[in-house]
């Protein structure tokens, strides 16, 4: 038996030793080896709706430096002194606090004897911190200490300072701009020899239409402190290049690329495992050229309409324009134009389409008027006389001019006021009588704003964005505040909430989700795009809860809005167009004390066209055309000629 097991365990040694060598040798290595991520890989590429490039990366050289965990400060500084003449920096931003460390180290000793006896003991005593004495130590170098330092030591502690920021593990980048061919053949050639000090290919994105939606696109940056939770659990490193806002943010799981992998062999020398594989590509719902377009325009009438009178507040207009059966949004513009020398030029807000909300006024007559149709207090057809609403207390509430009898088509064309008045104190189950006090139930409230939200109005749309915001909700319920909500006058919305509005009623009540991601494509090292992986399809939240009449009617109402109303030729030469116009009164800050102190008049268009089968929907929002104190009647018509001009472009490519 003793001699069996004996050639068992020969046996055994043998298929071990000779046969399995490798296995067991991998298996080793598996266990000790350690392997290493490099930098974040290059973000996936993103393009407009027909494939024109937005957004591409850039190799860009860079020079670091990656301190070993037994190489001595003093070290460091030689190694300073070392390569100062082999790569230019901004030396200047030297600062005294840089220079007094760096003289700290080289004077440890002397700089520990400023430090008293009585110091020590409540150092001792945990009275002082050794960040306390640190302090103490860097307190007392003087000038004359500092004076001996000549301009290659400055340069030395200067480059010693950026070799030592930031976490003592992490790669300390030395220079990443400007690198030149000399520098970088330097430090690539010698890094064997520079003891830390060596350079690698990273990346930055390039934007290749500058402003252009520049806000919407986003941009990329280090892991954000407060997040860092977040992509620490997510298998991020601190240091990872992630997308901080907007498109770069919002698809950063599908733009971030797969980082290399390398084997450590040393201190300073990596085996490539694996390499890095750029992120995916996103195509956007963006149509580029038109972008330019509407951004183009925006900025011409602005510019133009700064020399009329009354404009002293307006410097800034948006314009969004949908699908209406699929939510893509072809151009989202915001621009504000700003003082450049003795005239002005425009800047992209386009982000601040999704939180800079206004008093949209007469263009939410269409979800008003539902409501009285819904709740069964107005008919289609029924005739109203237009004249004033007096409520005790409160002055007259008038429409902006006195059409007489009228139905509700041509109430909706003529943006009456005082049609909607009395459907409202209908809903709220008032009873006017002129100059006398007005009750009405508060549940009016929640029956308009049920209707209002089932079109966009008041709720988040939804974009593929992570900024939206809601606008103001007006709380009081004073009667006088229902009869302000009905035409526009209470609750405000972003300009993304009355594009969502008006897509929803030329998609005949379907209120579908705006998206700005069209389809997503797999990465490739091919010029072009690679396989497709999958494409968006339309997202619909909800269907307006009303009548197939109901809904049409109002479509009715707003095509004769563009036809015998006050929208005539808003959408220039745009087929069989059909919209409504608005006008709001609204306030501003202008000393910035954070009280509103000026009253000004806002004025908004949303519309859609063709009416039989819409293509596109357009909304243009102007906030403070007008400034009302200046005692002048005049009030200009640039977001009406902002709309023209856009319709017309994008039906007939006409600027």
């Amino acid at each position: 038996m003793v001699i069996v097991l004996f050639l068992v365990l020969a046996v055994t040694l043998v298929r071990t030793i000779y046969f399995k060598r490798d296995v067991y040798q991998e298996k080793l290595a598996s266990l000790t080896e350690i392997i290493v991520e490099g930098e974040s890989a290059p973000r996936g590429k993103i393009y407009d709706r027909n494939y024109k490039l937005l957004v591409d990366n850039v190799s860009v050289p860079v020079i670091y430096y990656q301190k070993d965990d037994d190489r001595s400060s003093l070290e460091e500084i030689e190694l300073a002194y070392q390569v100062i003449d082999k790569i230019s920096l901004p030396y200047e931003k030297l600062t005294t606090r840089n220079l007094k460390e760096f003289w700290l180290v080289q004077h440890a000793k002397e700089a520990s004897s400023r430090i008293t006896a009585e110091e020590y003991e409540k150092l001792k005593r945990r009275e002082l911190t050794p960040n306390d004495i640190e302090s103490l130590k860097i307190s007392r170098i003087t000038d004359a200490d500092l004076s001996v330092y000549q301009e290659v030591d400055k340069k030395a502690a200067y480059l010693y300072y950026l070799m030592n920021r930031g976490y003592s593990y992490e790669q300390k980048m030395i220079k990443d701009e400007g690198v030149t061919d000399e520098e970088y053949s330097y430090f690539s050639e010698n890094s064997e020899y520079l003891s830390g000090f060596n350079t690698k290919i990273t990346w930055e994105r390039e934007y290749l239409y500058g402003d252009t939606l520049r806000s919407i696109l986003g941009s990329i940056n280090s892991v954000p402190k407060e997040d860092k939770d977040y992509y620490l659990q997510s298998g991020y490193a601190l240091n990872d290049i992630v997308g901080v806002s907007n498109l770069e943010k919002q698809y950063e799981y599908l733009l971030k690329g797969t980082k290399a992998k390398y084997r450590r062999i040393d201190n300073h020398s990596l085996e490539k495992v694996s390499d890095a594989v750029r992120g995916n590509d996103i195509v956007l719902t963006i149509d580029i050229d038109l972008q330019m377009a509407v951004d183009q325009l925006i900025d011409r009438e602005l510019i133009r309409a700064k020399k009329e009178a009354n404009t002293r507040y307006l410097s800034k207009t948006y314009a969004i324009i949908q699908e209406p059966n699929t939510g893509e949004i072809l151009a989202l513009s915001g621009r504000q134009i700003i003082k450049d020398g003795n005239g002005y030029k425009g800047i992209d807000i386009s982000a601040y389409a999704l939180t800079d909300p206004m008093a949209p006024g007469s263009v939410v007559k269409g979800a008003s008027m539902l409501v009285g149709y819904n709740t069964g207090v107005l008919q289609m057809g029924e005739v109203m006389t237009d004249e004033c609403i007096k409520i005790k207390s409160i002055p007259a509430k008038c429409s902006s001019h006195r059409v007489g009898s009228l139905n509700d088509i041509i109430a909706l064309a003529e943006s009456s006021n005082v049609y909607q008045f009395k459907v409202a104190i209908r809903v709220g189950k008032g009873n006017y009588r002129y100059n006398e006090p007005l009750v009405i139930d508060p549940t009016a409230f929640q029956i308009y704003r049920k209707t209002f939200s089932d079109f966009g109005l008041g709720v988040k749309t939804g974009i593929d964005l992570p900024i939206e915001s809601l606008g103001y909700i007006g709380t009081s319920q004073k009667p006088e505040f229902l009869l302000n909500y009905a035409i526009g006058q209470y609750d405000t919305y972003t300009p993304i909430q009355l594009s969502q509005y008006i897509t929803t009623i030329a998609s005949d009540g379907k209120r579908l989700q705006p998206h700005l991601l069209k389809a997503v494509y797999e990465p490739t090292n091919k010029e072009g795009l690679g396989k497709l992986a999958y494409e968006v399809e339309p997202i619909i939240l909800n269907t307006v809860d009303t009548k197939e009449e109901y809904l049409n009617r109002i479509q009715e109402g707003f095509r004769a809005v563009m036809t015998i109303g006050l929208g005539k030729n808003v959408m220039g030469n745009a087929p069989n167009p059909a919209g409504k116009t608005g006008t709001s009164e609204s306030f501003i800050d202008t000393d910035q004390d954070g009280k509103i102190d000026t009253a000004t008049v806002s004025n908004a268009f949303v519309g859609y066209a063709p009416f039989e089968q819409p293509e596109m929907s357009i909304t243009v929002t102007s906030p403070d055309v007008e400034d009302t104190g200046t005692g002048i009647d005049f009030h200009s018509y640039v977001n009406r000629r902002i709309a023209r001009y856009i319709s017309n472009y994008y039906f007939y490519g006409e600027l």
